[in-house]
């Protein structure tokens, strides 16, 4: 009951503040012969920290029917989109932020979430308020003027990891699902420091020592170290190095994981973009397969863009993923693929809907069933989607 309220008291003062906001962002303007008009007068008197705060949403719905028509209405493999045959308020999300640009400037920003497939799913280990709501990201920035200006960033954030997002309203996915490397592959979120810099207009790069893997508690008296070094080495190709590694075990200190993350965007027309990401992760001694060997994980997988017309897109996606020490998909020594298509329309710059077309397979018992329980190595799905932007 408590966190209810809590969730509800959080909703209500972001409202009041996006409000305020907005009423500084819609002032009347002077009358005739130069006297403020009353709305003006208004606005004087909102704080310049209201009226400097932006406020943006984005709403997911959706629904995913599954041909095995599995029991109990799981989708195998799945964590964003684990519920089968019904429908679902995926995420609302409200930011609130100070953007920062400029050396010199500080800010921060907030981002609350409420809904029945994300947030729960999502939540930092030592940081919940309520299993269907999270505090996904929350963050003071500052831009300290020291060459082209080096941003630092404290509190929880969204990794640096993958190509995928977890989705909102200043980024969402070609795809309704999420991929393997994304579900299995990598950590979330991160709790801890982080700094950024510009080198030069080919090559940026950041460095981040957080608590660990979604741990806004750690878990451990050690720290994880993440590095991201991103090229644009010709204007049609992006480049993107990542890396995190340390101690994420429960009071262990020493049983380092890894994970080696290389994500390449290019884009080869105006309406074709190619996509690959790859992951290499390690945890010494975690193997479940064979005891006091290294757990290890990797996968590779393919993405591709076309851009029909101003209003249709198509989305194609492929990919492989081997759990060799059967900690991340927890099905021994795995090996699970997929490959999705899923068509889009935009019909404003704010609403989209897609549908999806999924078919999942895996080497291994105990990912997927069917009506009546028994067990199968693979599963379809048929998705469709909603987003509004704010």
């Amino acid at each position: 009951m408590r966190r209810h309220r809590l969730t509800g008291l959080i909703l209500s003062a972001l409202l009041t503040v996006a409000a305020a906001s907005a009423a500084a962002q819609t002032s009347a303007p002077a009358a005739q012969g130069g006297t403020p008009a009353p709305a003006a007068k208004a606005a004087d008197t909102i704080p310049n920290f209201f009226r400097d705060i932006q406020a943006n949403a984005f709403l997911s719905l959706g629904y995913i029917y599954n041909l095995n028509n599995p029991v109990g209405n799981v989708n195998g493999l799945r964590i964003f989109d684990g519920v089968a045959n019904s429908f679902s308020v995926d995420v609302a999300e409200l930011v609130l932020q100070k953007p920062v640009a400029n050396p010199g400037d500080a800010g921060f920003r907030v981002d609350l979430e409420a809904g029945s497939a994300i947030p729960g799913k999502e939540q930092s280990a030592g940081l919940s308020i309520g299993t269907g709501a999270d505090l996904q990201q929350a963050f003071v920035s500052y831009i300290a003027p020291i060459g082209s200006g080096v941003r630092f960033d404290a509190g929880k954030f969204v990794t640096h990891l993958g190509l995928e997002l977890i989705e909102g309203y200043d980024g969402y996915n070609d795809n309704y699902s999420r991929s393997l490397l994304f579900n299995y592959a990598i950590p979330l979120t991160h709790t801890g420091v982080k700094g950024s810099y510009t080198i030069n207009s080919k090559a940026s790069a950041m460095l981040m020592v957080v608590n660990g893997w979604d741990n806004a508690v750690d878990n451990n008296k050690s720290k994880s170290v993440g590095a991201q070094l991103a090229l644009t080495p010709v204007a049609p190709l992006s480049v993107y190095l990542n890396y995190m590694g340390g101690p994420e075990q429960t009071n262990n200190n020493s049983a380092n994981r890894q994970i080696f993350d290389a994500v390449a965007v290019w884009k080869a027309t105006d309406a074709v973009t190619l996509s690959l990401n790859g992951d290499y992760g390690t945890e010494a001694g975690a193997s479940t397969v064979t005891a006091g060997k290294d757990a290890v994980w990797k996968g590779i997988a393919g993405y591709g863009k076309l851009a029909v017309n101003s209003n249709v897109s198509l989305a194609l996606r492929g990919e492989t993923f081997k759990d060799e020490g059967g900690t991340r998909l927890g099905l021994g020594n795995a090996t699970a693929s997929e490959i999705t298509f899923t068509p889009a329309y935009q019909f404003t710059k704010t609403f989209l809907v897609r549908a999806e077309g999924r078919y999942d397979t895996v080497n291994q018992d105990g990912a997927f069933v069917d009506d009546k329980g028994a067990a199968k190595r693979s599963q379809s799905t048929i998705g469709l989607n909603a987003i509004f932007v704010f």
